[in-house]
Protein backbone atom coordinates (compact mmCIF):
# COMPACT_ATOMS: atom_id res chain seq x y z
CA UNK A 1 0.00 0.00 0.00
CA UNK A 2 2.69 2.16 1.06
CA UNK A 3 4.18 1.14 -2.17
CA UNK A 4 1.79 2.25 -4.38
CA UNK A 5 1.04 5.29 -2.32
CA UNK A 6 4.88 6.18 -3.26
CA UNK A 7 4.26 5.69 -6.80
CA UNK A 8 1.17 7.86 -6.89
CA UNK A 9 2.89 10.62 -5.36
CA UNK A 10 6.08 9.70 -7.21
CA UNK A 11 3.46 9.90 -10.73
CA UNK A 12 1.79 13.08 -9.43
CA UNK A 13 5.29 14.44 -8.77
CA UNK A 14 6.34 13.37 -11.98
CA UNK A 15 3.22 14.97 -13.62
CA UNK A 16 3.80 17.96 -11.86
CA UNK A 17 7.19 18.70 -12.83
CA UNK A 18 5.92 17.69 -16.54
CA UNK A 19 3.27 20.01 -15.95
CA UNK A 20 5.99 23.09 -14.58
CA UNK A 21 8.19 21.93 -17.61
CA UNK A 22 6.03 23.05 -19.92
CA UNK A 23 4.74 26.10 -18.18
CA UNK A 24 8.60 27.24 -18.31
CA UNK A 25 9.21 25.56 -21.99
CA UNK A 26 5.92 28.05 -22.76
CA UNK A 27 7.08 31.07 -21.23
CA UNK A 28 10.46 30.70 -22.80
CA UNK A 29 8.39 30.04 -25.83
CA UNK A 30 6.78 33.28 -25.71
CA UNK A 31 9.66 35.23 -24.85
CA UNK A 32 11.57 33.69 -27.48
CA UNK A 33 8.73 34.54 -30.09
CA UNK A 34 8.79 38.22 -28.66
CA UNK A 35 12.42 38.17 -28.88
CA UNK A 36 11.91 37.16 -32.70
CA UNK A 37 9.17 39.76 -33.75
CA UNK A 38 11.03 42.54 -32.19
CA UNK A 39 14.22 41.31 -34.25
CA UNK A 40 12.08 40.30 -37.28
CA UNK A 41 10.25 44.41 -37.10
CA UNK A 42 13.83 45.80 -36.43
CA UNK A 43 15.25 44.08 -39.57
CA UNK A 44 11.86 45.19 -41.22
CA UNK A 45 12.64 48.72 -40.30
CA UNK A 46 16.60 48.39 -41.63
CA UNK A 47 14.97 47.17 -45.24
CA UNK A 48 12.88 49.91 -45.20
CA UNK A 49 15.40 52.14 -44.35
CA UNK A 50 17.83 50.66 -46.71
CA UNK A 51 14.93 50.63 -49.91
CA UNK A 52 14.83 54.48 -49.27
CA UNK A 53 18.72 54.31 -49.66
CA UNK A 54 18.72 52.88 -52.43
CA UNK A 55 15.83 54.11 -54.14
CA UNK A 56 17.33 57.70 -54.20
CA UNK A 57 20.60 56.81 -54.56
CA UNK A 58 18.82 54.68 -57.90
CA UNK A 59 16.83 58.23 -58.70
CA UNK A 60 20.22 60.42 -58.42
CA UNK A 61 21.89 58.15 -60.70
CA UNK A 62 18.89 58.40 -62.78
CA UNK A 63 18.87 62.40 -63.27
CA UNK A 64 22.78 62.07 -63.44
CA UNK A 65 22.54 59.74 -66.88
CA UNK A 66 19.69 61.57 -68.59
CA UNK A 67 21.44 65.10 -67.56
CA UNK A 68 24.54 63.34 -69.33
CA UNK A 69 22.72 62.07 -71.94
CA UNK A 70 21.04 65.41 -72.37
CA UNK A 71 24.35 66.96 -72.54
CA UNK A 72 25.71 64.71 -75.43
CA UNK A 73 23.15 64.91 -77.15
CA UNK A 74 22.82 68.83 -77.13
CA UNK A 75 26.66 68.38 -78.26
CA UNK A 76 25.90 66.26 -80.87
CA UNK A 77 23.24 68.68 -81.45
CA UNK A 78 25.17 71.63 -81.95
CA UNK A 79 27.93 69.79 -84.08
CA UNK A 80 25.62 68.49 -86.43
CA UNK A 81 23.96 72.23 -86.28
CA UNK A 82 27.80 73.72 -87.16
CA UNK A 83 28.62 70.95 -89.68
CA UNK A 84 24.66 71.27 -91.68
CA UNK A 85 26.26 75.70 -91.43
CA UNK A 86 29.18 74.62 -92.86
CA UNK A 87 28.09 72.69 -95.68
CA UNK A 88 25.19 75.24 -96.46
CA UNK A 89 28.30 78.17 -96.60
CA UNK A 90 30.39 75.57 -99.26
CA UNK A 91 26.99 75.29 -101.46
CA UNK A 92 26.16 78.93 -101.04
CA UNK A 93 30.27 79.69 -102.79
CA UNK A 94 29.76 77.45 -104.96
CA UNK A 95 26.38 79.04 -106.07
CA UNK A 96 28.18 82.03 -106.45
CA UNK A 97 31.56 80.72 -108.56
CA UNK A 98 28.97 79.15 -110.81
CA UNK A 99 26.88 82.22 -111.34
CA UNK A 100 30.46 83.94 -111.81
CA UNK A 101 31.63 81.27 -114.10
CA UNK A 102 28.01 81.76 -116.19
CA UNK A 103 28.57 85.33 -116.12
CA UNK A 104 32.50 84.24 -117.78
CA UNK A 105 31.19 82.17 -120.11
CA UNK A 106 28.12 84.35 -121.43
CA UNK A 107 30.54 87.27 -121.95
CA UNK A 108 33.16 85.18 -123.75
CA UNK A 109 30.29 83.58 -125.92
CA UNK A 110 29.16 87.23 -127.10
CA UNK A 111 32.93 87.45 -127.83
CA UNK A 112 33.80 85.08 -129.69
CA UNK A 113 29.94 86.27 -131.74
CA UNK A 114 31.88 89.39 -132.24
CA UNK A 115 34.93 87.51 -133.08
CA UNK A 116 33.54 85.34 -135.59
CA UNK A 117 31.41 88.14 -137.29
CA UNK A 118 34.56 89.84 -137.45
CA UNK A 119 36.02 87.27 -139.48
CA UNK A 120 33.59 86.53 -141.64
CA UNK A 121 33.24 90.23 -142.74
CA UNK A 122 37.21 89.91 -142.93
CA UNK A 123 36.52 86.38 -144.64
CA UNK A 124 34.25 88.11 -147.71
CA UNK A 125 36.70 91.06 -147.51
CA UNK A 126 39.82 88.73 -148.75
CA UNK A 127 37.01 86.93 -151.27
CA UNK A 128 37.11 90.33 -152.55
CA UNK A 129 40.54 91.18 -153.06
CA UNK A 130 41.33 87.63 -154.54
CA UNK A 131 39.39 88.14 -157.43
CA UNK A 132 41.11 91.56 -157.30
CA UNK A 133 43.91 90.41 -157.27
CA UNK A 134 43.36 87.15 -159.81
CA UNK A 135 41.80 89.54 -161.87
CA UNK A 136 44.89 91.89 -162.13
CA UNK A 137 47.18 88.77 -162.46
CA UNK A 138 45.75 87.51 -165.98
CA UNK A 139 45.55 91.38 -166.62
CA UNK A 140 49.81 91.23 -166.10
CA UNK A 141 49.67 87.68 -167.67
CA UNK A 142 48.03 89.26 -170.80
CA UNK A 143 50.46 91.67 -170.91
CA UNK A 144 53.33 89.45 -170.58
CA UNK A 145 51.98 87.53 -173.18
CA UNK A 146 51.56 90.13 -175.49
CA UNK A 147 54.71 91.79 -174.74
CA UNK A 148 56.80 88.39 -175.03
CA UNK A 149 54.92 87.25 -177.94
CA UNK A 150 54.68 83.82 -176.19
CA UNK A 151 51.90 82.25 -174.40
CA UNK A 152 51.99 80.84 -170.90
CA UNK A 153 51.93 77.51 -171.93
CA UNK A 154 55.18 77.97 -174.00
CA UNK A 155 57.10 79.98 -171.06
CA UNK A 156 56.55 77.00 -168.84
CA UNK A 157 57.78 74.70 -171.39
CA UNK A 158 60.61 77.44 -171.81
CA UNK A 159 61.46 77.78 -168.12
CA UNK A 160 61.49 73.57 -168.07
CA UNK A 161 63.61 73.33 -170.70
CA UNK A 162 66.47 76.19 -168.75
CA UNK A 163 65.93 74.11 -165.49
CA UNK A 164 66.45 70.45 -166.92
CA UNK A 165 69.65 72.49 -168.58
CA UNK A 166 70.93 73.87 -165.43
CA UNK A 167 70.20 70.31 -163.59
CA UNK A 168 72.16 68.47 -166.23
CA UNK A 169 74.64 70.41 -166.15
CA UNK A 170 75.08 70.92 -162.22
CA UNK A 171 74.75 66.92 -162.00
CA UNK A 172 78.07 66.61 -164.18
CA UNK A 173 79.15 69.19 -161.92
CA UNK A 174 78.70 66.62 -158.80
CA UNK A 175 79.77 63.86 -160.64
CA UNK A 176 82.85 65.16 -161.31
CA UNK A 177 83.69 66.51 -158.26
CA UNK A 178 82.70 63.17 -156.24
CA UNK A 179 85.36 61.56 -159.15
CA UNK A 180 87.65 64.10 -157.92
CA UNK A 181 87.21 63.08 -154.49
CA UNK A 182 87.14 59.88 -154.41
CA UNK A 183 90.36 60.06 -156.81
CA UNK A 184 92.01 62.30 -154.50
CA UNK A 185 90.89 60.28 -151.42
CA UNK A 186 92.38 57.14 -153.41
CA UNK A 187 95.85 59.02 -153.76
CA UNK A 188 95.88 60.54 -150.15
CA UNK A 189 95.32 56.68 -148.69
CA UNK A 190 98.20 55.26 -151.02
CA UNK A 191 100.14 58.08 -150.33
CA UNK A 192 99.66 57.60 -146.43
CA UNK A 193 100.57 53.54 -147.02
CA UNK A 194 103.56 54.59 -148.79
CA UNK A 195 104.78 57.37 -146.18
CA UNK A 196 104.25 55.11 -142.98
CA UNK A 197 106.29 51.98 -145.55
CA UNK A 198 109.14 54.11 -145.71
CA UNK A 199 109.17 55.51 -142.54
CA UNK A 200 109.11 52.12 -141.01
CA UNK A 201 112.11 51.26 -143.35
CA UNK A 202 114.14 54.16 -142.80
CA UNK A 203 116.25 53.74 -145.77
CA UNK A 204 118.82 55.67 -146.83
CA UNK A 205 117.14 58.86 -146.81
CA UNK A 206 117.43 58.92 -143.04
CA UNK A 207 121.09 58.10 -143.70
CA UNK A 208 122.51 61.70 -141.26
CA UNK A 209 120.51 60.39 -138.81
CA UNK A 210 121.30 56.72 -138.31
CA UNK A 211 125.04 56.63 -138.16
CA UNK A 212 127.59 57.48 -135.90
CA UNK A 213 131.59 58.19 -137.15
CA UNK A 214 134.19 56.37 -134.39
CA UNK A 215 137.43 58.27 -134.94
CA UNK A 216 140.72 56.24 -135.27
CA UNK A 217 143.92 56.98 -133.85
CA UNK A 218 145.40 55.49 -137.32
CA UNK A 219 144.54 53.69 -140.45
CA UNK A 220 146.09 50.57 -139.06
CA UNK A 221 143.24 50.15 -136.19
CA UNK A 222 140.97 49.40 -139.10
CA UNK A 223 142.58 45.96 -140.02
CA UNK A 224 142.83 45.21 -136.59
CA UNK A 225 138.82 45.85 -135.82
CA UNK A 226 138.21 44.07 -138.95
CA UNK A 227 140.34 40.65 -137.57
CA UNK A 228 141.69 37.67 -139.38
CA UNK A 229 139.33 36.92 -141.83
CA UNK A 230 136.66 39.29 -140.39
CA UNK A 231 136.18 37.43 -137.12
CA UNK A 232 136.64 40.71 -134.91
CA UNK A 233 133.89 42.59 -137.16
CA UNK A 234 131.46 40.16 -137.71
CA UNK A 235 131.61 39.80 -133.66
CA UNK A 236 130.99 43.22 -133.09
CA UNK A 237 127.87 43.21 -135.39
CA UNK A 238 126.78 39.76 -134.01
CA UNK A 239 126.68 41.66 -130.51
CA UNK A 240 125.43 44.66 -131.55
CA UNK A 241 123.21 44.01 -133.81
CA UNK A 242 124.97 47.24 -135.91
CA UNK A 243 126.50 47.49 -139.27
CA UNK A 244 130.09 48.33 -139.42
CA UNK A 245 131.20 50.41 -142.50
CA UNK A 246 134.91 50.16 -142.96
CA UNK A 247 135.78 52.74 -146.05
CA UNK A 248 138.60 54.43 -147.50
CA UNK A 249 137.21 57.14 -145.50
CA UNK A 250 140.92 58.11 -143.50
CA UNK A 251 140.83 57.43 -139.83
CA UNK A 252 137.40 56.70 -139.59
CA UNK A 253 134.73 54.13 -138.94
CA UNK A 254 131.02 54.37 -139.66
CA UNK A 255 128.99 52.63 -137.44
CA UNK A 256 125.22 52.72 -139.25
CA UNK A 257 121.65 51.35 -137.55
CA UNK A 258 118.05 52.38 -137.44
CA UNK A 259 117.81 52.15 -133.43
CA UNK A 260 119.62 54.63 -131.89
CA UNK A 261 120.49 52.61 -128.56
CA UNK A 262 122.19 50.01 -129.97
CA UNK A 263 123.98 52.00 -132.63
CA UNK A 264 124.94 53.91 -129.23
CA UNK A 265 125.88 50.79 -127.51
CA UNK A 266 128.38 49.59 -130.44
CA UNK A 267 130.03 53.71 -130.40
CA UNK A 268 130.69 53.43 -126.56
CA UNK A 269 131.84 49.46 -127.07
CA UNK A 270 134.22 50.16 -130.54
CA UNK A 271 135.62 53.26 -128.69
CA UNK A 272 136.46 51.19 -125.99
CA UNK A 273 137.97 48.86 -127.79
CA UNK A 274 140.14 51.04 -129.71
CA UNK A 275 141.57 52.77 -126.23
CA UNK A 276 142.29 48.97 -125.01
CA UNK A 277 143.60 47.94 -128.06
CA UNK A 278 142.74 44.42 -127.17
CA UNK A 279 140.21 43.49 -129.66
CA UNK A 280 139.16 39.55 -129.80
CA UNK A 281 135.47 37.89 -130.12
CA UNK A 282 136.12 37.16 -126.16
CA UNK A 283 136.71 41.28 -125.53
CA UNK A 284 134.49 42.53 -127.68
CA UNK A 285 131.18 40.41 -126.47
CA UNK A 286 132.57 41.52 -122.45
CA UNK A 287 132.82 45.44 -123.46
CA UNK A 288 129.67 44.91 -125.48
CA UNK A 289 127.92 43.75 -122.47
CA UNK A 290 129.32 46.86 -120.20
CA UNK A 291 128.36 49.04 -122.63
CA UNK A 292 125.06 47.99 -122.88
CA UNK A 293 124.88 48.22 -118.79
CA UNK A 294 125.80 51.92 -119.31
CA UNK A 295 123.44 52.89 -121.80
CA UNK A 296 120.71 51.17 -119.66
CA UNK A 297 122.08 52.88 -116.08
CA UNK A 298 122.17 56.05 -118.69
CA UNK A 299 118.55 55.29 -119.86
CA UNK A 300 117.11 55.19 -116.97
CA UNK A 301 118.89 58.36 -115.08
CA UNK A 302 117.77 60.38 -117.94
CA UNK A 303 114.03 59.17 -117.66
CA UNK A 304 114.03 60.22 -113.81
CA UNK A 305 116.09 63.07 -114.23
CA UNK A 306 112.76 63.64 -117.13
CA UNK A 307 110.28 62.89 -114.51
CA UNK A 308 112.00 65.12 -111.71
CA UNK A 309 112.57 68.09 -113.62
CA UNK A 310 108.67 67.84 -115.02
CA UNK A 311 107.56 67.49 -111.48
CA UNK A 312 105.56 63.65 -111.76
CA UNK A 313 105.85 61.15 -109.34
CA UNK A 314 104.52 57.24 -109.40
CA UNK A 315 105.64 56.25 -112.98
CA UNK A 316 106.05 52.76 -113.66
CA UNK A 317 109.53 51.92 -113.75
CA UNK A 318 109.05 50.38 -117.20
CA UNK A 319 107.43 53.90 -118.48
CA UNK A 320 110.90 55.64 -116.80
CA UNK A 321 113.31 53.37 -118.78
CA UNK A 322 110.86 54.41 -122.11
CA UNK A 323 111.37 57.81 -121.56
CA UNK A 324 115.13 57.71 -121.67
CA UNK A 325 115.09 55.60 -124.51
CA UNK A 326 113.80 58.57 -125.95
CA UNK A 327 116.84 60.69 -125.79
CA UNK A 328 118.43 58.46 -128.89
CA UNK A 329 115.31 59.38 -131.16
CA UNK A 330 114.94 61.86 -133.22
CA UNK A 331 111.50 63.39 -135.16
CA UNK A 332 112.42 66.16 -138.02
CA UNK A 333 115.83 66.60 -136.55
CA UNK A 334 114.28 67.44 -133.05
CA UNK A 335 115.04 64.93 -130.21
CA UNK A 336 112.06 63.76 -128.81
CA UNK A 337 112.92 63.73 -125.00
CA UNK A 338 113.60 67.32 -125.17
CA UNK A 339 110.22 67.94 -127.08
CA UNK A 340 108.28 65.55 -124.81
CA UNK A 341 109.65 67.97 -122.15
CA UNK A 342 108.31 70.99 -123.74
CA UNK A 343 105.29 69.04 -124.69
CA UNK A 344 105.02 68.69 -120.78
CA UNK A 345 105.69 72.38 -120.09
CA UNK A 346 103.61 73.27 -122.21
CA UNK A 347 100.46 71.20 -120.99
CA UNK A 348 101.11 72.52 -117.54
CA UNK A 349 101.02 76.23 -118.10
CA UNK A 350 97.95 76.11 -119.73
CA UNK A 351 96.42 73.87 -117.60
CA UNK A 352 97.63 75.84 -114.74
CA UNK A 353 95.44 79.19 -117.29
CA UNK A 354 92.37 77.29 -117.55
CA UNK A 355 92.17 75.84 -113.99
CA UNK A 356 92.76 71.87 -114.71
CA UNK A 357 94.83 69.76 -113.16
CA UNK A 358 98.43 71.15 -113.69
CA UNK A 359 100.46 67.48 -112.77
CA UNK A 360 98.26 65.56 -114.59
CA UNK A 361 98.46 67.82 -117.82
CA UNK A 362 102.63 67.86 -117.42
CA UNK A 363 102.00 63.83 -117.03
CA UNK A 364 100.21 63.49 -120.51
CA UNK A 365 102.52 65.91 -122.02
CA UNK A 366 105.56 63.84 -120.73
CA UNK A 367 103.73 60.68 -121.79
CA UNK A 368 102.63 61.58 -124.92
CA UNK A 369 105.48 60.10 -127.26
CA UNK A 370 106.30 57.01 -125.51
CA UNK A 371 105.29 55.33 -128.26
CA UNK A 372 108.17 56.30 -130.36
CA UNK A 373 110.55 54.32 -128.13
CA UNK A 374 109.27 51.26 -129.45
CA UNK A 375 107.82 52.21 -132.67
CA UNK A 376 110.58 49.80 -134.33
CA UNK A 377 109.31 46.92 -133.06
CA UNK A 378 105.50 47.38 -132.45
CA UNK A 379 103.05 47.56 -135.62
CA UNK A 380 100.76 50.34 -135.06
CA UNK A 381 100.93 54.08 -134.81
CA UNK A 382 102.72 55.12 -132.16
CA UNK A 383 100.37 56.95 -130.06
CA UNK A 384 97.96 53.88 -130.01
CA UNK A 385 101.64 51.91 -128.88
CA UNK A 386 102.00 54.31 -126.46
CA UNK A 387 98.79 54.55 -125.02
CA UNK A 388 98.58 50.64 -125.21
CA UNK A 389 101.45 50.92 -123.07
CA UNK A 390 100.05 53.14 -120.98
CA UNK A 391 97.05 51.37 -119.99
CA UNK A 392 99.78 48.19 -119.45
CA UNK A 393 101.49 50.19 -116.44
CA UNK A 394 98.67 51.29 -114.93
CA UNK A 395 98.02 55.48 -116.22
CA UNK A 396 94.51 56.59 -115.70
CA UNK A 397 92.27 56.25 -118.72
CA UNK A 398 91.98 60.18 -119.23
CA UNK A 399 96.07 60.08 -119.32
CA UNK A 400 95.62 56.69 -121.74
CA UNK A 401 93.12 58.63 -124.12
CA UNK A 402 94.97 61.88 -124.35
CA UNK A 403 98.12 59.26 -125.79
CA UNK A 404 95.62 57.75 -128.18
CA UNK A 405 93.91 60.95 -129.38
CA UNK A 406 96.91 63.43 -129.74
CA UNK A 407 97.51 62.54 -133.45
CA UNK A 408 94.16 62.07 -134.20
CA UNK A 409 93.65 58.30 -133.95
CA UNK A 410 91.09 58.27 -131.20
CA UNK A 411 88.90 61.74 -131.29
CA UNK A 412 89.10 63.51 -128.89
CA UNK A 413 86.88 63.53 -126.18
CA UNK A 414 88.44 65.20 -123.25
CA UNK A 415 89.85 69.01 -122.68
CA UNK A 416 93.19 67.46 -121.77
CA UNK A 417 93.88 65.44 -124.88
CA UNK A 418 92.88 68.74 -126.50
CA UNK A 419 95.84 70.30 -124.70
CA UNK A 420 98.32 67.33 -125.60
CA UNK A 421 97.41 68.10 -129.35
CA UNK A 422 98.04 71.94 -128.53
CA UNK A 423 101.31 71.19 -126.98
CA UNK A 424 102.49 68.78 -129.39
CA UNK A 425 101.63 71.78 -132.73
CA UNK A 426 103.26 74.29 -130.49
CA UNK A 427 106.50 72.24 -129.91
CA UNK A 428 107.18 71.21 -133.36
CA UNK A 429 106.30 73.82 -135.16
CA UNK A 430 107.93 76.85 -133.60
CA UNK A 431 110.93 78.01 -135.52
CA UNK A 432 113.76 76.32 -135.21
CA UNK A 433 112.42 73.39 -133.37
CA UNK A 434 112.84 71.02 -136.82
CA UNK A 435 115.00 70.66 -139.78
CA UNK A 436 113.90 70.13 -143.06
CA UNK A 437 115.30 70.08 -146.15
CA UNK A 438 115.51 73.22 -149.01
CA UNK A 439 113.55 71.28 -151.46
CA UNK A 440 110.74 69.90 -149.22
CA UNK A 441 110.33 73.55 -148.14
CA UNK A 442 110.00 74.84 -150.89
CA UNK A 443 107.90 72.34 -152.12
CA UNK A 444 105.50 73.14 -149.28
CA UNK A 445 105.21 76.69 -150.40
CA UNK A 446 104.77 75.96 -154.11
CA UNK A 447 101.88 73.41 -152.98
CA UNK A 448 100.02 76.07 -151.21
CA UNK A 449 100.47 78.57 -153.81
CA UNK A 450 98.85 75.77 -156.38
CA UNK A 451 95.93 74.92 -154.09
CA UNK A 452 95.35 78.10 -153.54
CA UNK A 453 94.98 79.28 -156.66
CA UNK A 454 92.90 76.29 -158.45
CA UNK A 455 89.68 78.06 -157.00
CA UNK A 456 87.62 80.06 -159.14
CA UNK A 457 87.72 83.54 -158.78
CA UNK A 458 91.18 83.72 -157.14
CA UNK A 459 93.41 86.13 -158.88
CA UNK A 460 96.68 85.83 -156.98
CA UNK A 461 97.87 83.62 -153.98
CA UNK A 462 101.58 83.90 -151.60
CA UNK A 463 102.40 82.04 -149.47
CA UNK A 464 104.19 83.88 -145.77
CA UNK A 465 105.40 83.32 -142.57
CA UNK A 466 107.70 80.59 -143.77
CA UNK A 467 104.37 78.46 -145.19
CA UNK A 468 102.03 79.00 -142.13
CA UNK A 469 100.02 81.79 -144.08
CA UNK A 470 98.43 81.75 -146.96
CA UNK A 471 96.70 85.19 -148.32
CA UNK A 472 94.30 84.70 -151.62
CA UNK A 473 93.20 87.61 -153.31
CA UNK A 474 89.96 87.51 -154.87
CA UNK A 475 87.82 89.31 -157.41
CA UNK A 476 85.16 91.24 -155.96
CA UNK A 477 83.28 90.52 -158.86
CA UNK A 478 83.04 86.56 -158.82
CA UNK A 479 83.23 86.41 -155.27
CA UNK A 480 81.08 87.76 -152.36
CA UNK A 481 81.32 88.99 -149.10
CA UNK A 482 79.57 85.59 -148.15
CA UNK A 483 81.10 83.31 -150.51
CA UNK A 484 84.81 84.47 -148.98
CA UNK A 485 84.20 82.75 -146.21
CA UNK A 486 83.38 79.34 -147.83
CA UNK A 487 86.57 79.97 -149.76
CA UNK A 488 88.77 79.64 -147.18
CA UNK A 489 86.97 76.94 -145.73
CA UNK A 490 87.43 75.13 -148.66
CA UNK A 491 91.09 76.18 -149.23
CA UNK A 492 91.88 74.80 -146.04
CA UNK A 493 90.28 71.63 -146.29
CA UNK A 494 92.26 71.21 -149.51
CA UNK A 495 95.67 71.87 -147.71
CA UNK A 496 94.27 69.33 -144.85
CA UNK A 497 93.31 66.67 -147.10
CA UNK A 498 97.08 66.83 -149.70
CA UNK A 499 99.87 68.60 -147.81
CA UNK A 500 101.64 66.90 -144.85
CA UNK A 501 102.94 69.71 -142.65
CA UNK A 502 103.68 70.48 -138.65
CA UNK A 503 101.48 73.09 -136.65
CA UNK A 504 98.75 74.59 -138.97
CA UNK A 505 98.44 76.63 -141.91
CA UNK A 506 96.42 80.09 -141.95
CA UNK A 507 94.01 80.67 -144.95
CA UNK A 508 93.53 84.60 -145.41
CA UNK A 509 91.04 85.26 -148.36
CA UNK A 510 91.13 89.16 -149.20
CA UNK A 511 88.65 90.56 -151.07
CA UNK A 512 88.63 94.31 -152.17
CA UNK A 513 85.98 96.42 -153.77
CA UNK A 514 87.12 100.11 -154.69
CA UNK A 515 84.78 103.01 -155.86
CA UNK A 516 86.98 105.41 -157.51
CA UNK A 517 85.25 108.95 -159.41
CA UNK A 518 86.98 112.04 -160.68
CA UNK A 519 85.43 115.91 -159.58
CA UNK A 520 85.56 117.77 -162.60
Amino acid sequence: MKIEIALILIAVALGAGALVGALLRRKSAESRLANAEQASAQIIEEAKKEADTIRKESLIQAKDAVLEAKSEWEKESRELRREIQAQEKRLLQKEENLDRRTTQVDAKEEEQVKRDKALMQQEERLRGREKDVESLVAEQAARLESISGMSAEEAKSQLMQNMESEARHDAAKRIKQIEDEARESADKKAKEILALAIQRYAGDFVAEKAVSVVPLPNDEMKGRIIGREGRNIRAIEAATGIDLIIDDTPEAVIISGFNPVRREVARIALERLIADGRIHPARIEEVVNKATQEVDEAIREAGEQATFDVGVHGIHPEIIKLIGRLRYRTSYGQNVLQHSLEVAFLCGIMASELGLNVKQAKRAGLLHDIGKAVDHEIEGSHAVIGADLARKYGESPKIVHALAAHHEDEKPETILAVLVQAADALSGARPGARREMLETYVKRLEDLERIGTSFVGVTSCFAIQAGREIRVMVSSEEVSDAQSHVLARDIARKVEDEMTYPGQIKVNVIRETRAVEYAK
